[in-house]
């Protein structure tokens, strides 16, 4: 896995909006103009990748969904980007048809059966349109890269491969074994790009197994025919095994508490609190409306304004902090605007120096100094300090919009409070008492608290149970996903151990801006509890250790292992294993994952010296209301 699963997709993309050629120089000073028509799905995949500017370097002048009202462009050629569906190859036929392109690339997102690639050529024939059909490509690029370590099986229609779909009473086999191949499908695109074939673990009896299984099945298949195998750039074969990585499986249901969390690391608070979605966030803020300054007296509702910022990889800021916990975060804004104006001070104190003020501004010109040459080069990395501003504007804004939800809902004291009950600590106040405390957080956070305690904390009698369930009744708390859990906890034969997530020192935070942008107001974290967030690692991290490292774990000793490079062997139990430590492996949450493991993963790769490499996906990327919402959802139907 040495390039990031990220720059595979965005490599594979490039090509094939080259269309299907590989890159070159000439490429990027004479592009062809072309049209890149899409699905959703294929819009989902390209958005968090490249941006309206890199489409346009490509020589994409319009990007069109297949589905909307087109016109003909008929000296155009036409790049297809889509799931090879019955509805969608439908509709390329009656574009050929109607002749709406010079040309056609059809590049199916994942690969398309024989029957439709049959109705294709027919709807080609009849139309006439037969030569305009120039290639047919399968790009098995059926995954969503959110970050260069994270991916995602899909965005549109995630509700039928979600937590809820796989666990509703009432989900028929038809359904299951539809999410199983949406999820195999996704997996066998994201190694066909790896282009690697791992050896696959996954605990018994759940839904990771099934998906397993599945997948083991399909790359078999595929390593059967070496001519047409996906698989031919995986490394020779005088090779030693160990090189290839391990791909853990596993159900969401290992670990309920995670996905309930609240936090403290930068990126997770934002998919927690603000809407994140494909690394764009929305922030709501609340502005006086303007009626309010004329006329103090009278009160005007206030305005609430809204702003979408992506959330880039190439973000320097966001690649350093997003694993940061909030606190450090905040210090390293106010550092980042310190030196911005530094920056924009020196550029001021050199017009100075040169005696240019905005009344002799046009005598620039004349004055071939020294100062001359240091404005030169003062003024050409404007460009750069203005991203630089727009930078800090936007993490400002998000940090801002972040504490404002931190101080009203007692988001520190929650963090701590959960991480001390899944650490076994003591606690500083009772559980009965934040939820009894009508201005510590929102009915869900108390929720939340109380799963996580009800999960990992000790066991407690019905009456004690029931004096949690009325003071969070009185709290306004839906109790529908509590019903879930009581049935899960009582079916789910798990000792629960300490889940080992760490705590750390408490110093009250002083002002941390002194000044907010160019503004007076504050942006302080006075009331606000300066957490470190510990280094232990969560459940899913301690799995994938043991697996990684080959340790003697009860928690994967009955684990299932497959090669699906071992082509003749017909009994799991007979397959030899390796027995070499991993240094790479692929992780997959089958029912949703979230950003809190995502960053326990990262952080544990990295402190492994030795250089462990890790990619996390998930079916999908659920906060805590999302998961908590599914849950009651199935609650509901097995009433």
């Amino acid at each position: 896995m040495a390039a990031s699963i990220r720059a595979r997709q965005i490599d594979s993309l490039k090509r094939m909006l080259n269309l299907n050629q590989p890159l070159t120089k000439s490429t990027a000073i004479e592009p062809v103009w072309k049209v890149l028509v899409y699905d959703r799905y294929g819009q989902d995949i390209i958005s968090p990748l490249l941006n309206v500017k890199e489409l346009r370097e490509m020589g994409i002048t319009l990007h069109l969904l297949l589905h909307s009202d087109r016109d003909a462009i008929p000296e155009v050629p036409a790049i297809y980007f889509v799931l090879p569906t019955e509805e969608n190859v439908k509709r390329i036929c009656q574009d050929c048809k109607n002749q709406l392109y010079e040309s056609y690339y059809l590049n199916f997102i994942s690969a398309i059966s024989r029957h439709r690639l049959e109705d294709l050529a027919t709807a080609a024939l009849q139309s006439n349109s037969v030569t305009q059909i120039t290639k047919v490509f399968d790009q098995y690029l059926n995954y969503i890269s959110l970050e260069d370590e994270m991916f995602t099986v899909r965005n549109q229609d995630r509700d039928s491969i979600s937590y809820y779909a796989l666990n509703r009473p009432d989900a028929k086999d038809t359904d299951i074994e539809m999410l199983r191949d949406v999820i195999v499908d996704s997996l066998f695109c994201v190694l066909v790009s790896l282009g690697t074939v791992p050896i696959i673990r996954c605990p018994k009896g759940n839904a990771a197994e099934m998906v397993a299984e599945a997948l083991d099945k399909k790359l078999r298949e595929n390593l059967r025919d070496s001519r047409n195998s996906l698989f031919t750039t995986d490394m020779p074969s005088g090779q030693f095994s160990f090189q290839r990585p391990v791909l853990v499986i596993l159900d969401r249901n290992m670990d309920l508490c995670t996905p309930l969390h609240h936090t403290w690391t930068y990126q997770a608070l934002v998919h927690d609190v603000l809407d994140l979605h494909l690394n764009r966030v929305v922030v709501k803020e609340s502005t006086p409306s303007s009626e309010e300054h004329t006329d103090p007296h009278h009160r005007h509702p206030k305005q609430t304004k809204v702003k979408t910022y992506d959330l880039s990889t190439t973000d320097k800021f966001w690649g350093s902090h997003k694993g940061s916990p909030f606190p450090t975060v905040a210090e390293s804004i106010q550092k980042e605007l310190d030196e911005y104006r530094a920056s924009e001070e020196e550029v001021k104190r050199l017009k100075h120096v040169m005696g240019i003020d905005e009344s002799n501004e046009e005598s620039m010109g004349e004055l071939l100094t020294d100062s001359t040459a240091k404005l030169t080069s003062a003024v050409s990395s404007l460009p750069e300090l203005l991203e630089k501003k727009r930078l800090i504007d936007m993490h400002t804004t998000i940090a801002t919009a972040l504490l404002d939800h931190i101080k009203a809902g007692k988001l520190d004291v929650y963090f701590e409070t959960e991480e001390k009950i899944m650490s076994k600590a003591t606690l500083d106040k009772s559980i009965l008492e934040i939820i009894q405390d009508p201005e510590a957080g929102t009915p869900q956070d108390k929720l939340r608290l109380f799963i996580i305690y009800f999960i990992s904390g000790p066991n407690m009698s019905p009456a004690e149970l029931d004096q949690y369930c009325s003071a969070l009744l009185e709290a306004g708390a839906d109790l529908t996903p509590l019903d879930f859990i009581k049935k899960w906890k009582a079916f789910t034969k798990i000792a629960v151990g300490p889940l080992q997530s760490g705590g750390g020192g408490q110093n009250t935070y002083s002002a941390m801006f002194s000044r907010f942008m160019n503004t007076g107001s504050q942006f302080v974290m006075e009331g606000v509890k300066n957490l470190v967030v510990g280094n232990k690692n969560l459940p899913v991290t301690r799995i994938v250790d043991a697996l990684m490292d080959n340790k003697a774990n009860p928690e994967v000793e009955d684990y299932r292992y497959f090669d699906p490079k071992m082509l003749r062997v017909t009994d799991s139990m007979s397959i030899p294993r390796n027995k070499t430590p991993f240094s790479e492996a692929i992780v997959f949450i089958v029912g949703g994952g979230n950003y809190i493991e995502y960053q326990n993963l990262m952080d544990y790769s990295k402190r492994h010296s030795g250089g462990k490499k890790l990619l996390y996906g998930a079916s999908e990327v659920m906060n805590a209301s999302q998961f908590l919402k599914q849950l009651a959802h199935i609650a509901e139907d097995s009433s």
